[in-house]
């Protein structure tokens, strides 16, 4: 499951590059469909980081994996 997730994950991490941010995995708990990244470069300070997270990344990961079921920053 650790590897479908980076997978999506990659699949946002250009748009995000090209605001000058990236998004970095952490941790995906299996058993509670929790995965855990953390926004780094211009997304950690962003004040559209928490848009970003929920319509960007979260949705992305969702559609292609659908054992998760939220994805939270660290």
């Amino acid at each position: 499951m650790k590897e479908r997730v980076q997978e999506a994950i990659n699949k946002v991490r250009p748009s995000l590059q090209a605001d000058g941010g990236d998004v970095k995995l952490i941790d995906v708990d299996e058993e509670n469909g929790i995965v855990k990244v953390k926004l780094t470069g211009a997304c950690g300070g962003c004040p559209f980081a928490t848009m970003t997270l929920t319509q960007g990344i979260e949705k992305t990961v969702k559609a292609e994996v659908p054992e998760v079921k939220k994805v939270i920053a660290v």
